[in-house]
C-alpha cells in the first residue's frame, strides 16, 4: 500500500521529471526506444502535426523487451509507424543502442550518413525519463536544439496504465537518482535539482522505494 505521502513525493519527482517544454517544428524527431509503444505513437502525433519532416527510431533490445519487441524496439516502433501510416521514406531506424547515450551517438552518426542537416531535435521519451534524456543529449550533442516531448498524461494516468504504483514510483526515484550520479561520470550534463524534489527523493528512498537504484552511491 502506497502512502498519501508517498504518493504527493512521487508526483513532484513526476512533475520534475518533464521539461515542459512547448513542442515546435524541429529538423527532426528522435523517438528513444523502450516498452512503451506509446513513445511511437507519440512521435508519429508530432510529426502528423508538421513537427518534424523525418523521424528516427533507435534502439535495440532489453531483458524488457526482447520477448514483446524480439526484431528490436527501433524496428516495432517503425512498424507501428508505418501502420498509423506514416511514409516509409520519413522513417529511420537506429537498431543498436542499448542505452541513452548510445540512442544519442548513434542516431547523430546515422543521420549525419544520410546527410541530414541537423539543427534541432525533437527528442521522445517515456515521461519521467524526459530530463535524464535531454541531459544526455546536450551532453553528447551539444551543438543542437533539443525540445523534449513525451505522451501528455498525469502521473495518476501514468501509474494507471502500468498497472503497478508500486515500481512507477521506484522508477521515478531511480531516473532522478541517475540525475544525481550521471553527471559525476560524464554521461550527462548537470541540472539543478530543486530542493523539494531532492526531498521527495530522500523520503521515498528512507520508505524502500529503492528497487531502480543503480548500485553505486551518490554520495
Amino acid at each position: 500500500m502506497v502512502s498519501e505521502r508517498a504518493w504527493a513525493d512521487a508526483e513532484i519527482i513526476w512533475d520534475f521529471h518533464q521539461m515542459h517544454h512547448e513542442p515546435r517544428p524541429c529538423s527532426v524527431a528522435v523517438g528513444l526506444g523502450s516498452h512503451d509503444l506509446g513513445v511511437a505513437d507519440t512521435t508519429v502525433d508530432l510529426y502528423r502535426r508538421g513537427m518534424a519532416p523525418l523521424i528516427v527510431f533507435t534502439g535495440a533490445t532489453s531483458r524488457t523487451t526482447q520477448t514483446r519487441m524480439p526484431h528490436g524496439e527501433a524496428v516495432h516502433y517503425r512498424e507501428r509507424a508505418l501502420e498509423l501510416g506514416v511514409p516509409p521514406a520519413a522513417v529511420l531506424v537506429e537498431p543498436r543502442a542499448t542505452n541513452t547515450g548510445e540512442n544519442i551517438l548513434f542516431t547523430r552518426a546515422l543521420l549525419e550518413e544520410n546527410g541530414v542537416d541537423v539543427e534541432s531535435v525533437l527528442l521522445v521519451s517515456k515521461p519521467y525519463e524526459e530530463r535524464r534524456a535531454y541531459a544526455t543529449a546536450r551532453k553528447l550533442w551539444p551543438e543542437v536544439e533539443i525540445v523534449s516531448a513525451s505522451t501528455p498524461m498525469t502521473f495518476h494516468q501514468y501509474v494507471d496504465s502500468i498497472s503497478d504504483s508500486r515500481l512507477v514510483i521506484e522508477m521515478l526515484v531511480g531516473a532522478l537518482q541517475r540525475l544525481l550520479l550521471y553527471p559525476k561520470q560524464g554521461f550527462i550534463v548537470a541540472l539543478p535539482v530543486p530542493d523539494d524534489a531532492l526531498a521527495a527523493y530522500e523520503r521515498l528512498c528512507a520508505d524502500g522505494f529503492t528497487s531502480r537504484l543503480a548500485r553505486t552511491s551518490v554520495a
